[in-house]
């Protein structure tokens, strides 16, 4: 659960973008003030100073960072709001018969006395390991940019849209994964506190 915690919290810390070698602090903020992420309100917002002194090679790592694992928390904010709805895999989870369903929602599936077994814990770590050595990377070598997995398969259109089409869709992807990652550090903050008061709850107003 920390270790969720100080990823999501390392993922977010940022609006990162690119710099030139040494450059003077002035130089920096006129540079970073028109780079993808850089928006208002905030404009360039580095609180953490990861790119003091960084060059493009460090701020291409530190970008690539961020959207995945914006990707990531837009996809466990989704599962959060999907569950506590009550929808749920059907069939068993395990041999023993257990339903999706029997287990409790959030982190609680994973850690707790009610969490799925270890076995099946084991199963998600791997099958992540295997998407993130063989799957979510550039296999082509084709990539448009840090972060394009397309490689080939997946383009949904992307390739007739404009330069300005691609970097308002690409701003609106790095936007979105900066609100998942606080939307869903919130909520596994919320789980801690006694009663739960998360998104399951207020369903019951409805």
């Amino acid at each position: 659960m920390k270790l969720i915690t100080a990823a999501l919290l390392a993922g977010s810390a940022a609006a990162f973008a690119p710099a030139m070698n040494k450059p003077s602090s002035t130089a920096l903020n006129m540079a970073f003030e028109s780079e993808l992420g850089a928006q208002p309100p905030f404009g360039f917002y580095d609180p953490l100073n990861l790119l003091e002194g960084a060059d493009q090679e460090r701020f291409d790592r530190l970008r690539y960072v961020e959207l995945k694992h914006g990707r990531i928390a837009q996809l466990a904010f989704l599962g959060q709001i999907v569950t506590r709805a009550g929808i749920h895999l059907p069939g068993s989870v395990n041999l023993a018969g257990d339903s999706f369903d029997s287990f409790p929602d959030g982190a609680a599936a994973l850690f707790g006395p009610d969490a799925i077994p270890k076995e099946g814990l084991g199963q998600i770590i791997l099958f992540i390991g295997l998407l993130e050595l063989f799957v979510m990377k550039d296999v082509t070598g084709d990539a448009e940019f840090k972060g394009d997995f397309r490689n080939g398969a997946l383009d949904f259109g992307w390739d007739t849209f404009g330069p300005e089409t691609k970097l308002r869709k690409r701003g609106i992807e790095l936007n979105n994964g900066r609100a998942a990652m606080m939307g869903i550090l919130g909520l596994m903050m919320h789980e801690q506190i006694d009663g739960n008061p998360v998104i399951g709850l207020f369903l019951e107003y409805n």
